[in-house]
C-alpha cells in the first residue's frame, strides 16, 4: 500500500519516509512517529492502517541521520541499539523537528494534519503539539515528556500510559497531567509498548480503547 520517499529539512537533510496514500476521499493526513526501532514493519504497518480509514499517512526516519534506512526487531540487541540511537536523536531535537516539518510539509495538501506516536515517538508527539502547526496529536508512552512539562501543545492533545510501565513513573504522569489540564491523559492497565501487537508487552484491550479514542480525535480535527 505504501511507498518509500525521500523528504528533504530545511537544513539540507536528506530523509527516508514511508508514504501511504488512502483509496477513495481523503480526509486529511496523519504523521506516524516511529518508536526506537526505526520506520520498521509495525510502523508501516500502523500508516498502512490509517491510509485504510482514509488518511495521507507519513512515517518519517527519523534516526536517518545517525543511520540511514535504520530498522530492527525487539530482541534484547535491538532494544539496547535503538535506545543508543534515542540518545543521539535527542542530543539534536532541532533536527528531529526539521524532519518532522519536512513531514507535515509532504502531506499538507491533504488538509488537516493530525500526528501520532509509540514510545520514543510518543515523546517528539509531544514537542510536535507544542512547536509545530497540526490539527491533533495522540502520543503513546512518550518517555521524556516530563522534561519538557513546561511547554504547552497547540492542539488536542491525547496521552496513552500503561501503569504497569517501570520506564514511566505514575507520579510524572500524575504531574504531566496536573500542569496541562487541557490535555487528555489516558491510563490503562498495561505496559509500555502495550500498542505493538509484534511485542510481548501487547494488550489488545487497551491498544483498542487507544486506538478508538484516537480516531475519534482525529476525526473531528
Amino acid at each position: 500500500m505504501g511507498e518509500t520517499i525521500t523528504l528533504t529539512a530545511s537544513d539540507g537533510h536528506k530523509l527516508g519516509a514511508y508514504l501511504c496514500e488512502p483509496e477513495g476521499q481523503c480526509r486529511g493526513a496523519i504523521i506516524v512517529v516511529q518508536e526506537i526501532f526505526g520506520v520498521n514493519v509495525h510502523i508501516r504497518d500502523v500508516a498502512e492502517r490509517y491510509a485504510a480509514l482514509g488518511y495521507k499517512t507519513i512515517a518519517p526516519a527519523l534516526y536517518d541521520r545517525i543511520e540511514k534506512d535504520f530498522q530492527t526487531g525487539y530482541e534484547p540487541d535491538d532494544i539496547a541499539k535503538g535506545r543508543d540511537y534515542k540518545t543521539l536523536a535527542n542530543d539534536n531535537l532541532d533536527g528531529v523537528m526539521a524532519d518532522m516539518e519536512a513531514a507535515r510539509a509532504a502531506v499538507a495538501d491533504a488538509g488537516k494534519v493530525a500526528v501520532t506516536g509509540f514510545c520514543w515517538g510518543g515523546f517528539v508527539v509531544w514537542l510536535a503539539a507544542c512547536r509545530m502547526d497540526i490539527q491533533a496529536a495522540s502520543g503513546y508512552y512518550g518517555g521524556g515528556i516530563i522534561d519538557f512539562n513546561n511547554e504547552t501543545p497547540k492542539c488536542p492533545t491525547l496521552l496513552h500510559f500503561g501503569e504497569r510501565d517501570h520506564s514511566i513513573p505514575l507520579d510524572d504522569v500524575a504531574v504531566i497531567a496536573k500542569a496541562h489540564p487541557e490535555v487528555e491523559v489516558n491510563i490503562y492497565d498495561a505496559d509500555h509498548g502495550f500498542h505493538c501487537d509484534m511485542r510481548g508487552s501487547f494488550n489488545p484491550r487497551a491498544a483498542n480503547i487507544a486506538g478508538m479514542r484516537t480516531i475519534r480525535l482525529f476525526d473531528n480535527m
